[in-house]
């Protein structure tokens, strides 16, 4: 083999695993991030979303409870922050495989996915310690909330 057929070997391989990851980051949507002005939790939640390739934005919002009620979202399934993403509603500390299931399978009538409160060791929430059980929830424009996943 001389120089350039192994020059073009080198540039056609690495081609070949560089493709697949831009085509992933293409593939996902951005995702506008509202929080309780100040909350350290949201950015650690965010940080999540960004190790898995997407694009994000966060800004402070101290109407959150009047944003959810224009996206439909109970206000008493709420968390401390919001992300917005192809149409749909993100609400608290959701695993970030959760997300990506979910924007791919995209259910019927589903507006949101939500988890309520801040359960501790969920993303962003993480101190090292034990877990607490969450779910989250599926909320859909004409049917009551249901579990999506349990962690």
């Amino acid at each position: 083999m001389n120089r350039r057929t192994t020059l073009l070997s080198l540039l056609a391989s690495a081609s070949v695993l560089i493709a697949p990851r831009a085509g992933r980051a293409a593939a996902l949507p951005p995702v506008a991030v509202y929080r309780n002005p100040g909350c350290g939790c949201c950015e650690g939640w965010v940080k999540h979303m960004i190790a898995a390739g997407f694009t994000v934005t966060i800004e402070d919002d101290p109407n959150l409870n009047t944003r959810r009620e224009g996206l439909k979202v109970p206000v008493e399934l709420a968390s401390c922050h919001i992300g917005l993403a192809d149409g749909y509603a993100f609400e608290g500390h959701i695993p970030v495989s959760d997300v990506m299931k979910f924007l791919k399978e995209r259910p019927a009538g589903a507006i949101a996915l939500v988890v309520p409160g801040m359960p501790m060791e969920s993303p962003g929430m993480e101190t090292g310690g034990s877990g607490e059980a969450f779910d989250v929830l599926l909320i859909s424009a004409n049917a009551a909330p249901a579990v999506y996943a349990s962690h």
